[in-house]
C-alpha cells in the first residue's frame, strides 16, 4: 500500500506471582496490572516521540497524547505543526507537498491548544486550516476532498483526516457529508470494507484491494465524527453507528485465531499485521464506552489488544505494523505506536 517483548509483571501462575500474592500487602494482580501497562505506555511514547513524522503522523501522534490527557505535550505538537503552515492553509508540511486532507489530523489538537493557551496565533493557524479544507482543498464534482494534489484521488484513510476536524471545528454536517461520500466511492456492502483508493480522474479504482489500516482509519475516523455531532444530528449520528459496525464486521469476519490480520484483510498471501488489531480496539471500546455498540464486540476487542501488546518490543516499538516509510511491509511506524496509545487511552477510559 502506499501509505502509509511486552513487558510482564509477576502474575497469578507464575512463580514469581506465587511469591507475591502471598506477602501481606502486597498490589493486587489488577495493579500489577495496570502498573505493567502504564510503564509499556510510556516506551511506546517515548519511541513514537522519537520518529520523523509528515502531516498525518504528526496529526494522529497528537491526538494520541490528547486522548491520554497529555495537555503540555498537545501544545508542543500543535505548535511544531504551525511552524510547517504554508500559505494555503496547511499545517504540519513534512514530507507531504502532495497532502490534501492529512493536514486536518493535526487539526483537533490545533483547536485543543488554542483554547488552553488563549493564543490568537494558534487559533488563526486553526482558522486557516479549516478555510483551507472547507474551500480550498481539491474535491470530487459532489465535494468529496481529494488525498492528494497530484492526483484525483479519493483514499479511505482520508476518513480519519479531514472528517474528525470538520466536526470539532462548528462543521459536522460537512463530516457527515464527506464520509458520505468516501462511502459512496470506496465501501463494498457485500464484502462490509472499503476499497483503498479511487481515482475520479479515470473513474475507476486505483487499488481496489481491502487494506487493513485503510479500514481502521475510516473506522476510527467515523467513531470520531459520532462523537462530535451535537443532539441536532440524532440521526446522522444514528446513520455513522450503523456504517461503524458495518466495518467492523466485515473487519472482524477476517480475524485471525492470533488476534491480528492480514495486510489486505481477505488475502491470506499478504503478510500479518498489527495495527488494524489496536484501530479496532480502539473503536470498539469509544463505542463500547459511549453507550452506541454492543458488548459482545468487547471479547474481540480484548483478543486483538492483547496481540498488540504482544508486538511491544524491549524498547517500546510496536513491531509489525504496516511499516514506514512505504506502508509495504512489516515494521514499524508512527501510526502504529499512536494507535497502540489510542487502544490504551480508550481501554482506561472504560
Amino acid at each position: 500500500m502506499k501509505r502509509r517483548e511486552f513487558l510482564t509483571a509477576a502474575l497469578p501462575g507464575t512463580a514469581a506471582g506465587a511469591l507475591l500474592l502471598g506477602v501481606p500487602g502486597s498490589p493486587s494482580p489488577q495493579k500489577i496490572e495496570d502498573r505493567s501497562t502504564t510503564v509499556v505506555v510510556e516506551k511506546v511514547k517515548r519511541a513514537m516521540l522519537s520518529m520523523q513524522r509528515a502531516a498525518w503522523e504528526q496529526g494522529v501522534a497528537a491526538q494520541a497524547l490528547l486522548e491520554l490527557g497529555e495537555r503540555d505535550m498537545v501544545v508542543l505538537m500543535a505548535k511544531e505543526a504551525i511552524v510547517r503552515q504554508v500559505p494555503d492553509g496547511r499545517v504540519a508540511m513534512l514530507y507531504s507537498s502532495d497532502a490534501v486532507v492529512d493536514p486536518g489530523s493535526n487539526g483537533e489538537a490545533i483547536l485543543y491548544a488554542a483554547k488552553v493557551t488563549r493564543d490568537p496565533a494558534i487559533q488563526k493557524a486553526a482558522d486557516r486550516l479549516l478555510d483551507y479544507s472547507l474551500h480550498t482543498a481539491p474535491r470530487s464534482s459532489d465535494g468529496t476532498l481529494y488525498h492528494i494534489v497530484s492526483a484525483p484521488q479519493i483514499w479511505d484513510d482520508g476518513m480519519y483526516m479531514a472528517p474528525p476536524f470538520l466536526a470539532v471545528a462548528g462543521h459536522p454536517d460537512e463530516a457527515v457529508k464527506q464520509i458520505e461520500g468516501y462511502r459512496k466511492y470506496l465501501w463494498n456492502p457485500k464484502a462490509k470494507l472499503f476499497s483503498h483508493i479511487w481515482d475520479d480522474g479515470k473513474k475507476q479504482f486505483a487499488e481496489q484491494d481491502f487494506w487493513g489500516v485503510g479500514n481502521g482509519w475510516a473506522a476510527a475516523g467515523m467513531v470520531r465524527v459520532i462523537k462530535a455531532p451535537p443532539l441536532s444530528m440524532s440521526n446522522e449520528k444514528k446513520k455513522l453507528v450503523s456504517y461503524v459496525k458495518d466495518v467492523l464486521d466485515g473487519c472482524l469476519a477476517h480475524l485471525r485465531p492470533d488476534g491480528l490480520f492480514h495486510n489486505v484483510v481477505d488475502k491470506q498471501e499478504t503478510f500479518v499485521e498489527t495495527n488494524l488489531s489496536q484501530m479496532l480496539a480502539y473503536c470498539i471500546y469509544r463505542g463500547y464506552r459511549a453507550g452506541w455498540l454492543e458488548r459482545h464486540y468487547m471479547a474481540a476487542a480484548s483478543k486483538m489488544r492483547a496481540a498488540a501488546h504482544e508486538k511491544v518490543d524491549e524498547f517500546g516499538l510496536v513491531q509489525g505494523v504496516c511499516g514506514s516509510p512505504n506502508f509495504d511491509h512489516p515494521g514499524t511506524a508512527t501510526e502504529g505506536q499512536a494507535f497502540f496509545l489510542l487502544m490504551e487511552a480508550a481501554h482506561r477510559d472504560l
